[in-house]
């Protein structure tokens, strides 16, 4: 609905305020406050250190930050290639299968992530596919987790896409696969981008799943942030999220610069 007074307008703002900022920037804030908090017994804290900050860069919480992004990067990868192949697949199937297509890839976000860590865990404990105790088991489980959010991403974009420019270049005597190179994926090259962006975010934040399977080699950085806040090192546990949304921000710029590149050398 829209609001045209300009007292209405303010009681929009007034109200978006009140929730925006207890239950959204209210904790944010308090995040990195905690973050440089060296003793913490009152509203504020008494001391102020950077040695969480130094502890959540360095040693094995650095070693875990580097294999957070790796497994978003994998399994960001293997969710865009393979969300993006489904959607353009199923845009030509007949509507029964677009419908099964739709609900087996969205599946796993149906159910609680720990059902689908639970999953992988019995489906490749044993032969022929191995990969319990490995790191191919955390970047499958993650790839599965958001293929759903990378094939809706791109789904979505090509609702909003001209069909013209393809069944024309077809038509010309273009061949499929130069169709789809030269007009279709260009074309979603937007969708494409976020359904990455959205990967990234969702693969470097994944814990549910992760905790069940990962092996010792290969613990990602949400898994030590719960493991710290369960020892009761709150404070430490604060950096390393700290960290980790900053290294997520980091990513997302770089994809961010990446289509734009893309964007720039096509003009």
């Amino acid at each position: 609905m829209l609001v045209w007074s300009r007292s209405g307008r303010l009681f929009v703002w007034a109200l978006f305020a009140v929730v925006f900022v207890p239950v959204i920037l209210g904790p944010l804030a308090i995040l990195v406050i905690a973050a440089f908090a060296g003793d913490w017994n009152s509203v504020l804290p008494a001391t102020w250190t950077t040695a969480n900050f130094r502890d959540a860069t360095g040693g094995t919480n650095l070693d875990s930050l580097v294999v957070s992004i790796q497994t978003a990067l994998a399994a960001g990868l293997i969710a865009v290639v393979v969300g993006t192949w489904a959607a353009i697949a199923a845009r030509g199937a007949p509507r029964q299968v677009r419908r099964i297509t739709d609900a087996l890839l969205h599946l796993p976000v149906a159910v609680p992530s720990v059902v689908v860590g639970l999953g992988m865990l019995v489906a490749f404990s044993d032969g022929p596919l191995l990969l319990n105790g490995t790191k191919w088991i955390v970047i499958a489980a993650h790839a599965v987790l958001v293929v759903a959010f990378a094939y809706a991403t791109v789904s979505a974009g090509l609702d909003r896409t001209d069909r013209t420019f393809a069944h024309v270049a077809a038509s010309l005597g273009a061949s499929p696969l130069r169709v789809l190179l030269r007009i279709r994926l260009p074309m979603l090259l937007p969708s494409i981008s976020a359904a990455a962006s959205l990967s990234l975010a969702l693969s470097m934040g994944e814990v549910g799943a992760t905790i069940m399977i990962y092996p010792a080699d290969w613990r990602t950085l949400p898994v030590s942030v719960f493991t710290l806040t369960d020892r009761g090192k709150v404070l430490l546990g604060s950096a390393v999220t700290l960290t980790l949304l900053l290294a997520t921000l980091l990513l997302l710029v770089v994809v961010g610069m990446l289509k734009g590149r893309v964007e720039e050398s096509r003009k």
